[in-house]
């Protein structure tokens, strides 16, 4: 039992020697090969216990398949299989039995174990891929308890490149996974240095057009005025610092006062309602398309809710609906498009063999820079979404291969399109056609160019709007997760996260 196809880093292979002897969380820059520590641990538990199985999981199939694929390529295991619900239960039982190397969707598993169908009595370790998902109840959490509970030889790896900047919830990811040691390095740690491409990061704030700035003041203007409003139900936060998250905290407050038969909060609901929805309207003339802004005005159309219906009947809303549909006649959209253009053409330019990859919050964006993209000679651009936006995952699987195969040279995409994907051959280019809140996302979307070769990653942001408190609250989460990280050291992780 080997592996084959690649020499191990030595920092690959210190890691792996903790991995043997210890629970351990890896947090890795991107691009640095977690899955290969993993690959590598696996052959040695394996050898150590012959008549043992690795299990892996990682979140979706997509991923999956990336590393199925990468264990076939790289060991002379035999025996590797992929397990997902597309498996049927009974088959999935039979497979899992009867393999050594079992890569899965954690939800799978958590199903296979409820229903007992399998147990983990044989498995001598449990790969975690993007371990910052496992907290509270999810499947991951519910799989690694089971785990240590019932496996006679029980050893643990959790993967991450960014387990995120709080250290109490890198304190809960440890908990649940049972760590006891850590190992961290950074982009600036001396063994790994020398194997990270350079990345060029451009700054390009835009300024919103006139005809998106009308519309947003018709918005903004009863939007303040609900605000005020507040005031009735106790709210004393300065009005200008309200955000959306302070929205839904006052829509929960008064979801549970309805609980006690109070008769204003259902005012209070309504209001509460009315702002969000209004608020999303905003952050869509701030950071989207008009089309997409359009598209969520006719679905409120249509939403039977009573707080919708008010806000449809108001005077601001009809005449937002007919700028915003003069607008769009007359060619008018955000200025993040006409960039995107832009920059995609002057980097074929430059060189006709490169390929791109755009990050968008929302499906209508995606869409709509495809679409405008595929009318681009020269351009051929596919959109990657998720399932629960329609896309079934062996079509995701698809869509990636076209797209490393040059098929495709721009890939635009929704969160799917941010965590894990190794793109074989790289990409040379990332957009960020708007910011993310979190440095979990941001992290992940930066690592998706720069894996094999340079490249450059471009921030688009419009000027006073949401997209730069955005970049810059997960650009502060970063430096804060790198400083949590590079304050502690193994061995001590209790002492360090008390």
């Amino acid at each position: 039992m080997k592996i084959k196809n690649f020499s191990p880093r030595d920092y690959q292979n210190n890691i792996k020697d903790t991995c043997m002897d210890n629970n351990t969380l890896v947090i890795l820059p991107t691009g640095l090969g977690k899955t290969k520590i993993a690959l590598l641990t696996s052959v040695e538990r394996l050898k150590k216990f012959p008549k043992s199985k690795v299990l892996f999981l990682t979140p979706t199939k997509p991923l999956a398949s990336q590393i199925y694929n990468e264990f076939i390529d790289n060991t002379d295991i035999e025996k590797i299989i992929m397990l997902t619900g597309k498996n049927k239960p009974s088959e999935r039982k039979e497979l899992f039995n009867d393999s050594s190397i079992i890569i899965a969707t954690p939800q799978t598993i958590q199903k296979d174990l409820e229903n007992n169908r399998i147990n983990l009595e044989d498995v001598s370790l449990l790969c975690v891929d993007e371990a910052h998902r496992s907290r509270q109840r999810f499947a991951n959490t519910i799989v690694s308890k089971n785990f240590i509970e019932n496996s006679k030889n029980p050893r643990i790896i959790g993967l991450t490149a960014s387990p995120g900047a709080d250290k109490n919830k890198i304190k809960e990811i440890v908990d649940n996974l049972f760590i006891d040691s850590l190992e961290i390095r950074t982009e600036d740690s001396e063994d790994v240095i020398k194997y990270l491409q350079k990345k060029e990061n451009e700054y390009l704030t835009l300024e919103l057009n006139e005809e998106i700035k009308k519309i947003y003041n018709e918005i903004k203007n009863p939007y303040n005025h609900k605000l005020i409003s507040l005031k009735k139900f106790g709210v004393n936060k300065p009005l200008n610092f309200i955000s959306k998250k302070d929205l839904l905290s006052l829509q929960m407050r008064f979801r549970n006062e309805i609980k006690r038969k109070n008769v204003l909060a259902f005012r209070g609901i309504v209001l509460s309602s009315q702002l969000i929805k209004m608020d999303y309207i905003l952050e869509l003339l701030e950071t989207q398309t008009l089309n997409g802004a359009l598209k969520f005005i006719e679905k409120l159309k249509k939403d039977t809710s009573k707080s919708a219906k008010s806000l449809v009947n108001e005077s601001w809303f009809s005449k937002c609906e007919g700028l915003l549909n003069e607008a769009i006649e007359k060619g008018v959209n955000n200025p993040k498009i006409n960039k995107i253009k832009e920059i995609i053409k002057d980097q074929l330019k430059e060189n006709n063999k490169s390929k791109t990859i755009i990050f968008a919050n929302y499906r209508n964006t995606v869409d709509d820079i495809t679409n405008m993209l595929n009318n681009i000679e020269g351009i051929n651009a596919i959109k990657l979404v998720g399932q629960k936006e329609g896309i079934s995952q062996k079509k995701q699987i698809a869509t990636i291969k076209q797209f490393e195969e040059g098929l495709y040279n721009v890939l635009v995409g929704t969160s799917i399109s941010e965590e894990g994907l190794n793109i074989s051959g790289g990409s040379d280019l990332a957009i960020f056609y708007d910011n993310v809140s979190t440095s979990i996302r941001r992290i992940q979307r930066a690592g998706r160019v720069g894996r094999i070769k340079a490249g450059r990653i471009i921030f688009l942001m419009n000027k006073d709007t949401r997209d730069i408190a955005y970049y810059w609250k997960s650009k502060k989460e970063e430096n804060k997760m790198k400083n949590i990280l590079t304050n502690m050291k193994d061995k001590e992780i209790q002492s360090n996260l008390k």
